[in-house]
């Protein structure tokens, strides 16, 4: 049976890996922070209606679906500081197409070119850390401080770029005309609310620069067209058999699941209770903006404190199940204030959001340590597509079902049963597993080493 590679000492310390890392996660996540307060409201003056944009948001997700494993395997394959390269060009393309374009068609490429971005950086550039650290210390270095600083970095990206992408509009509209200024000069091609969306793709020429000076990978084998139409394949039916046949990668993938049924209950319903409590919509727009701001703010602080939770509970799994109980008791405050605007309520159901990104900040690092442990460098960013497929598809499931519940506690309650039975699978500890499978069809093994070399670093 193969063994690990032995740390060689050489390469980037772990320190710098982690620096760097945290820096790719943020400069990734600014731009999309910054489309979350204007995207719809964008979309709306140039023209399109709900329905619309409905559909713009779902070429989104399912081109992000369709693509997740294939991309994965890509990674795994050609290298991940290429795989994220291009994902930044992607996203740059979508957003100047979001910012300049006022054509359905355009709208829904750029779109459908965000999602194929959000599939492409699902993994490689978590991937590229691990891989980084593993091969200066040892595939018993540690990870969590690493990874929670990255979703750290991920969740202030999304918070400053949130009231980046609200305040700049409102700001180019106090000045004595500077807004019609800005229209006439351009033909009407930029508008304010295109402003953030032509800054975010600024954002991603500075992260596509960033990624190909400051990830250094190893020299791999050349890829070909044969070679990568044959090894993704590989990747990805070794990473599903592995989902499959190993226990404690199922319980991962089972609270990615759950993650996903939260953050949908979340994501759609909160925007109408906000409505409903300010009076009007536009009131609700700003407050829900303010609400995700802080939810990022409290997903940034879950994930600080991931290591320190992994070591008061005594390991990575009992953190996991400790997140996913603040998760469900969040949710489960925010079901049973529906329909209450007392203050006592309202109090009650601000802290329930925060405590449902608390809780996923908790947890998230401390899954994905344990599914680092468990597959090698050759299948790594494969594995963690799977398990960000496994949250889209249940957020779309659950979004649908949320939708077609009648309004009140129920939705709430049901995606807090949800989450709890996830957290209740990591009540028992998953039985020590053999980090590279003896069998040859498992990830790291021949199907993908010996058609195209080792590609551990």
């Amino acid at each position: 049976m193969p063994h690990p590679p032995a740390p060689t000492g050489r390469g980037l310390d772990p320190v710098t890996a982690r620096r760097r890392f945290v820096a790719v996660s943020f400069l990734f996540w600014l731009p999309i922070g910054m489309s979350i307060a204007t995207g719809v409201l964008l979309f709306t003056d140039r023209g399109m209606g709900l329905a619309a944009i409905a559909g713009f948001f779902a070429v989104h997700s399912l081109t992000a679906a369709a693509m997740e494993l294939p991309t994965g395997g890509l990674s795994d394959v050609i290298g991940r500081r290429t795989v994220l390269a291009a994902a930044g060009l992607l996203n740059c393309t979508a957003f100047t197409l979001f910012g300049l374009a006022g054509a359905a068609w355009a709208i829904a490429l750029g779109m459908a070119l965000m999602g194929c971005a959000r599939a492409l950086s699902s993994g490689p550039a978590e991937a590229w850390y691990v891989d980084t650290v593993h091969a200066h210390a040892g595939p018993d270095a540690d990870l969590r401080t690493g990874l929670a600083r990255g979703s750290a970095a991920m969740s202030a990206a999304l918070a400053l770029g949130t009231l980046l992408g609200g305040g700049l509009p409102w700001l180019l509209g106090l000045g004595p005309g500077v807004g019609e200024w800005l229209t006439d000069a351009t033909g009407g091609l930029v508008i304010p609310l295109s402003v953030p969306a032509l800054l975010g793709a600024l954002v991603e020429v500075v992260f596509v620069l960033y990624v190909l000076s400051a990830l250094p990978e190893p020299p791999r084998p050349r890829a070909t067209l044969r070679g990568v139409v044959g090894g993704v394949p590989a990747a990805i039916a070794a990473g599903l058999r592995l989902g499959a046949r190993d226990g404690l990668i199922r319980r991962v993938l089972l609270t990615a699941s759950a993650a996903g049924a939260a953050l949908a209950a979340v994501e759609l319903l909160t925007p109408g209770r906000a409505a409903a409590l300010m009076g009007t919509a536009e009131s609700g727009a700003v407050l829900f903006a303010g609400l995700a701001c802080a939810g990022f703010l409290c997903s940034a602080v879950g994930s600080q404190l991931a290591p320190s939770a992994a070591r008061l509970t005594r390991s990575s799994e009992r953190a996991v199940l400790a997140g996913g109980g603040v998760v469900a008791l969040g949710l489960t405050l925010l079901g049973i204030t529906t329909g209450s605007t007392t203050p006592l309520a309202t109090t009650a159901a601000v802290t329930g959001y925060g405590l449902v990104y608390l809780g996923l900040g908790i947890a998230s690092p401390n899954a994905n340590d344990l599914l680092h442990r468990r597959v090698d460098a050759s299948g790594r960013a494969t594995a963690l597509s799977i398990q960000s497929l496994a949250l889209q598809l249940v957020a779309a499931g659950a979004g649908l079902a949320a939708g077609t519940l009648p309004p009140g506690p129920l939705p709430w309650l049901l995606a807090a049963a949800v989450v709890l039975a996830g957290a209740l699978c990591w009540v028992r500890r998953a039985a020590p597993a053999k980090r590279y499978p003896e069998d040859a069809a498992d990830l790291g093994q021949a199907p993908v080493d010996a058609r195209f070399g080792r590609i551990d670093v």
